[in-house]
């Protein structure tokens, strides 16, 4: 299997070829025009010149062979051009070449080109001029004109060989296409970096998610700095890497403290009753051991049943069909009714602060019960005995806060952002309350982040606070009301103390 290391640096190779081709065939047409008629300008401009100062010459000094001949070599051997000179017969009277050396000297132009020129004024075209030259040459002529008459006295031809031409153009190739293949070397040079660059991140991903299936959640790739979609995707996997070695590292803590809970009661269980089938234990303390058993299977029962909920939030997450509104105080007082003999045992008073209107919020109202459930059980657990149980109720920018609040020992501080951990049980809870497994307050959690909500508890003092928050559901639209008089309207009534239900919804005041 081709690596993308191997197919981005063939694709970006194909692509700088397939762009050098394209630009060295629109070169070669564009070029081979621009030579053309770079020469071809320069003979014209050669052949004006010449006619300028021909005539010059003839009205001011006196125009002679000699000087005619120094006037054409001279310029012939600035530009590189064969130039010739004839009357306007087509006789050719002066040439370019060195005296003595000029050829075409004492031969005619075929008439063919006089007459044109005679009608057009000048001749741009490729020819031998009828046999006067030996191979086919780019050829300029014009004719030179008397200012007064304006008739011709001669014309000017002004000659390079082809050869010239695509010599020079063949050179320009040449050095195009070394300098094309030194680009695109480079371009491959930096092609190849560039793709190994990319590749390596990815080779070192690959890697990693072969070692991610075998177990081995401690590998991380190499970060880039830089702010690229690379650099964000290596950031992003080792985000999830970190996120799955605290998975796994939460599964194995899970399984670890879900064996030890269950071995400490099974084992007592076990140890008891195979006491009691033995004779061991004497037949006038069976009930007290019955009885242990009887709690360690109660026990067992409550581990069990929070687990079985523990994995129905973890794997459906908040089901959406079963949220609808409903008057949360309604569901806190329906719910406080369950503690009431639990309450009279450790003789608490539980005061509710709750609005005097209805209060509709948007939930799962049994996951809410399960909520407020677990959250008075806790308070119930650890208030201290002939203390108050405080359950507060109010609103606030569209979302509705529930307090539930209690008084005793006072929450260490290094235990306040692990309360809500699977399993977790400080050295104070362990003492107080023997029975409980640690998954109350992570329950809880869950459920609120499955609706999207807040929780949190603050205790100081021997006050532990935990404040968790509910949408408020929509009012539905009514019919706007005339407004009432002065003398109609309802004077606000007064607070209610503490113990009796909260008026308007408000926060509940410290205690």
């Amino acid at each position: 299997m081709k690596s993308i290391y191997f197919k981005n640096f063939l694709a970006t190779a194909i692509m700088v070829l397939v762009s050098f081709l394209m630009i060295g065939v629109a070169f070669v047409f564009i070029g081979q025009g621009y030579i053309i008629k770079s020469h071809r300008d320069n003979m014209e401009s050669n052949a004006r010149v010449i006619s300028r100062l021909t005539t010059s010459l003839v009205y001011e000094e006196g125009l002679t062979d000699l000087r005619l001949r120094i006037l054409l070599n001279g310029t012939s051997l600035i530009s590189g051009n064969h130039i010739f000179i004839t009357n306007d017969e087509g006789l050719i009277i002066s040439c370019s070449d060195e005296l003595g050396r000029c050829q075409h000297l004492g031969r005619s132009v075929d008439a063919s080109y006089i007459n044109t020129l005679e009608q057009q004024g000048s001749l741009d075209i490729v020819t031998d001029l009828g046999g006067l030259f030996s191979s086919q040459r780019y050829v300029f002529a014009m004719a030179m004109t008397v200012a007064d008459s304006g008739a011709p006295v001669g014309y000017i031809f002004v000659s390079t060989d082809r050869s010239t031409i695509m010599g020079a153009w063949s050179a320009f190739i040449w050095v195009f296409f070394a300098v094309t293949l030194a680009v695109l070397f480079l371009a491959l040079v930096l092609s190849l970096v560039v793709s190994k660059k990319m590749a390596e991140p990815l080779d070192e991903m690959t890697a990693a998610a072969r070692r991610f299936a075998h177990g081995d959640f401690s590998v991380r790739v190499r970060e880039d700095k830089g702010t690229d979609e690379l650099a964000a995707l290596t950031s992003s996997f080792n985000n999830m890497a970190d996120s799955l070695e605290r998975s796994e590292q939460q599964r194995n803590e899970f399984i670890a403290n879900v064996s030890h809970e269950l071995k400490t009661p099974m084992t007592t269980i076990a140890g008891f009753a195979d006491g009691i089938l033995d004779g061991t234990i004497p037949k006038e303390q069976e009930d007290k051991y019955l009885a242990t058993i009887a709690d360690e299977t109660r026990r067992l029962s409550r581990l069990v049943r929070h687990m079985l909920s523990l994995s129905r939030m973890e794997s459906q997450g908040s089901d959406l069909t079963k949220r609808r509104d409903f008057d949360l105080n309604e569901l806190i007082i329906r719910t406080l009714l369950s503690f009431d003999g639990r309450t009279e045992e450790k003789g608490l008073d539980m005061q509710l602060q709750l609005p005097e209107d209805h209060m509709s919020v948007t939930a799962d109202p049994d996951s809410i019960t399960q909520v407020l459930y677990n959250l008075l059980d806790n308070a119930v657990k650890f208030a201290s005995e002939g203390t108050a149980v405080t359950i507060s109720l109010w609103k606030q920018g569209g979302k509705a806060y529930v307090s539930v609040k209690n008084r005793g020992e006072t929450i260490p501080a290094d235990d306040l952002p692990l309360i809500f951990d699977r399993f977790h049980k400080s050295d104070r809870s362990r003492s107080l309350d023997r029975d409980g497994v640690g998954l109350g307050l992570y329950l809880v959690k869950s459920i609120l982040d499955a609706h999207n909500e807040d929780i949190a508890v603050t205790s100081r003092d021997g006050v532990t606070d935990f404040v968790f928050t509910l949408t408020l559901a929509r009012e539905p639209k009514q019919k706007a009301e005339p407004r009432k008089k002065p003398e109609q309207r309802k004077k606000p009534e007064p607070r209610k103390k503490a113990g009796q239900e909260q008026a308007a919804g408000e926060p509940p005041e410290e205690e």
